[in-house]
C-alpha cells in the first residue's frame, strides 16, 4: 500500500501527542508576598522559593494588614507574610514545607514560622556562620490553633 506523504505526517503528529505534554515545563506556582519595606532577609527567602521552582509577586508593605486579613494571629508574626494557594505563609516557611501543604491540602489557614530562625529559608546568610537554630513550621488552625508541621533541629 503507498501511503501518502501527508497521511503518514498526520499520523506521525497524532502519534506524538501525548508525548508533548510531557516536554512542557510544570507551571510555576505563584506566591504572593507582602514583605515589611526595610527587611532584606525576605528578599532572601523570596530567592528561596524561586531557586525552588515558584513564581513570586512581592510587594514592598502591607504585611501587618494581609497577616490579620488571612487571619494569622499577631503571636505568629515575621517580617513578611505569603499568600499561595488560597494558605497564608507566615515567615521564613521552608518550600518543602509549602510543597507538602499544596499536595496534603488540609483544613487550616496555613503555615508560619514565627519570627526570624537563624538557618532557616532567608535567614541563612553567610554572615551566621553556618548556625542554624532549631525551629518548628506550625500548621495554624482557623481561631490561631497551631501545631507542629515539621520540626528542623541543628543537623
Amino acid at each position: 500500500m503507498n501511503e501518502n506523504p501527508t497521511r503518514r505526517s498526520l499520523l506521525a503528529a497524532l502519534a506524538a501527542l501525548p508525548l508533548a505534554s510531557l516536554a512542557q515545563p510544570e507551571p510555576r506556582v505563584l506566591v504572593e508576598v507582602w514583605k515589611a519595606p526595610e527587611c532584606g532577609c525576605c528578599e532572601d527567602w523570596v530567592k528561596h522559593l524561586k531557586a525552588n521552582g515558584f513564581a513570586v509577586k512581592l510587594t514592598s508593605g502591607g504585611n501587618d494588614a494581609m497577616r490579620a486579613k488571612m487571619g494569622l494571629p499577631e503571636k505568629l508574626a515575621s517580617c513578611h507574610t505569603g499568600l499561595v494557594g488560597g494558605y497564608a505563609i507566615e515567615g521564613h516557611v521552608p518550600a518543602r514545607e509549602i510543597r507538602r501543604l499544596l499536595k496534603e491540602r488540609p483544613q487550616a489557614v496555613g503555615l508560619a514560622v514565627p519570627g526570624m530562625p537563624v538557618g532557616s529559608p532567608g535567614m541563612d546568610d553567610p554572615v551566621y556562620q553556618g548556625r542554624k537554630d532549631p525551629y518548628d513550621v506550625l500548621l495554624v488552625a482557623r481561631g490561631g490553633a497551631t501545631k507542629v508541621y515539621a520540626s528542623y533541629r541543628r543537623a
